[in-house]
């Protein structure tokens, strides 16, 4: 983090990887906390020698006398081993503000096998980093993280009180030997059924008896073994049809189904509904001018489905796997975070997974990603469709993972009238990156990547060479936004962000073209509100949303304005409507 980049995120206000203390001659008790917080998720910025006074930031520095020493006692304590279960390795930066020096450490987090990271040797002590906070876990949280961190998975235990004999479901077993002997017959044919799942693993001799595996049961169990197994379904699908902005979980989906039998069931019962949803435009191979009935989506679907199915945590009694389709994206939500960051997940290499004989059991088949290629699939039929890139959503804290597949174009025709009268050529994956950048205000390497399945090599070519062209400016070594002369072709500074629409040929003053979310929070905001009182009013959980389709956009282009400008991140704050705004609200 150079000088620079850490102003920019101490003039900031959401600080989920970023965390303040005072410390100015002693390292203060709760700095630990947030070292388990932060290595148990995804890592932070811990800085000693500035504080928060009255919702503004207070950089007092570290005592010049007791620098050397804070700096040492935090560091011995991180690398003793004994204050926490775990060693951390955390390496000092000290920066020079206001003529004060204050210190840096980047906590990691660590990888899943060394977590939780607790204090006291007591693992109830253990903390989640959620927004700006420090949580301690519940009892449910701490099982998630120690089923994560067991070297034998979870899938491959066999359970002691189910009976071989009868907990199998015999159609379920012959329809998969058929898909298994159909992709490799070169395999040694094994007509009977235990002896085939035996020989898989999917039953296993312990004791000089025969017991079925959780991944045997969860695949080809009956429905009454697979639910004395998983106490709660193993998807739920919902049929929505409205627009997301539109819908509150208060209302009534209008097609369900909850699936309680077992995986393989699942997956051909939910292919079913997508069939009977999806468009069905063919197509002919031009070189067997055999016909092809798949839906356009299909393999964003499909891989994303199976990712849903084999990836989740079964070992989670509570929370089920969700899957709904509304009319403008289809969000696929499971139980259960990837082991790896989103940079990670588009890389075409092996990945360490939660249920190896679930993953397995699939490709044998193949159903599943090969070398982690189904990620990239999805995102490359995404785009393939024309859409903005699929959003991906891992939440380290909660411990869930989701899909959003948004059928929303990335370049509009407004945007290809404006590159056609710029006069600047653009291949194919620069006029996408542009169009990204235009509609979301910024762009890192890792959105590069995803738009255009590029290697982090190519994603940086391509972002130097729109910098060269004018249309981007770096504002970090991997981070970018658009050019001060792009954003006067996009009629303001805050450009085209998510929620907001403008034209080039719209005039900064004149009244934008306002998104469905933000006129919701237009006819809420009556008279002075906070974030808190907004998201209740709009029935809104998920804050990051809120912030970014509905609070930023409005604010982005004068629609709304903070009570406490000058101090962004005040507890006091609160937003009211500006004359833009009424003006709009009077006139829908």
């Amino acid at each position: 983090m150079t000088k620079d980049e850490l102003i920019t995120r101490l003039k900031g206000y959401e600080w989920t990887d970023f965390e303040c203390k005072k410390a100015y001659r002693d390292v203060p008790k709760d700095a630990y906390s947030t070292v388990s917080a932060f290595a148990n998720t995804q890592g932070g910025w811990l800085l000693f020698g500035v504080s928060e006074k009255a919702g503004e930031l207070d950089v007092a520095g570290v005592d010049p006398k007791a620098f050397d020493r804070v700096q040492n006692d935090f560091l011995s304590t991180l690398r003793g081993g004994q204050k926490l279960n775990h060693i951390i390795s955390a390496e000092p930066h000290v920066y020079e503000l206001e003529g004060k020096r204050i210190l840096a450490f980047y906590i990691p987090e660590l990888p899943r096998h060394q977590k939780p990271v607790y204090l006291k040797s007591d693992p109830r002590e253990t903390y989640l980093r959620r927004a700006a906070s420090d949580e301690r876990v519940t009892d449910a949280e701490l099982q998630r993280f120690l089923r994560d961190n067991a070297m034998r998975p979870w899938d491959a235990e066999a359970i002691a009180d189910m009976d071989v004999p009868r907990c199998f479901d015999e159609e379920t077993i012959s329809w998969y030997r058929q898909q298994f002997y159909r992709r490799d017959p070169e395999q040694r044919q094994i007509d009977d059924a235990v002896a085939f799942l035996r020989e898989w693993n999917f039953i296993v001799e312990q004791d000089g008896s025969m017991l079925p595996t959780r991944a045997g049961v969860l695949l080809f169990g009956t429905d009454h073994a697979v639910r004395q197994l998983l106490p709660r379904p193993v998807l739920d699908y919902q049929r929505i049809d409205t627009r997301f902005e539109n819908w509150s979980s208060d209302d009534r989906w209008h097609d369900r189904l909850i699936f309680e039998e077992n995986i393989f069931k699942t997956w051909r019962g939910l292919v079913a509904k997508y069939m009977r949803l999806a468009d069905h435009p063919f197509s002919l191979d031009p070189a067997t001018l055999r016909r092809n009935d798949d839906p356009p989506d299909y393999v964003s679907f499909r891989e994303a489905a199976i990712n849903l199915l084999i990836h989740q945590d079964y070992g989670d009694p509570y929370r089920k796997a969700a899957i709904k389709f509304f009319t403008d994206r289809t969000i696929f939500w499971n139980p259960g975070d990837a082991f790896y960051t989103e940079s990670e997940l588009l890389d075409p290499t092996e990945k360490e997974v939660r249920n190896p004989s679930i993953v397995k059991a699939f490709r044998r088949i193949g159903m599943s990603d090969q070398a982690g290629s189904g990620i990239r699939a999805i995102f490359r039929n995404w785009r393939d469709l024309g859409h903005v890139p699929p959003e991906i959503r891992n939440d380290k804290s909660r411990k869930s993972f989701e899909i959003v597949l948004l059928k929303q174009p990335l370049i509009t025709e407004k945007q290809r009238t404006f590159l056609q009268t710029i006069g600047v050529s653009l291949n194919a994956d620069e006029a996408d990156v542009f169009a990204f950048v235009a509609e979301k205000g910024s762009v890192d390497l890792t959105d590069i990547r995803a738009l255009t399945n590029a290697t982090t090599a190519k994603a940086k070519a391509l972002a130097e060479s729109l910098v060269k062209k004018l249309m981007l400016v770096a504002i970090s070594e991997n981070a970018f936004e658009l050019a001060p002369s792009m954003k006067m072709h996009y009629g303001h500074d805050g450009m085209n962000v998510p929620g907001v629409q403008t034209t080039p040929e719209v005039a900064p003053e004149a009244a934008p073209e306002v998104s469905p979310e933000v006129r919701r929070m237009l006819s809420v905001l009556i008279g002075e509100r906070s974030r808190a009182e907004l998201m209740a009013a709009l029935s809104l959980k998920d804050e990051k949303h809120f912030r970014e389709y509905y609070q930023q956009a409005a604010i982005s282009v004068g629609l709304i304005e903070m009570t406490i400008p000058d101090k962004p991140r005040s507890s006091k704050q609160k937003y009211r409507l500006t004359a833009m705004g009424k003006a709009i609200l009077e006139n829908q």
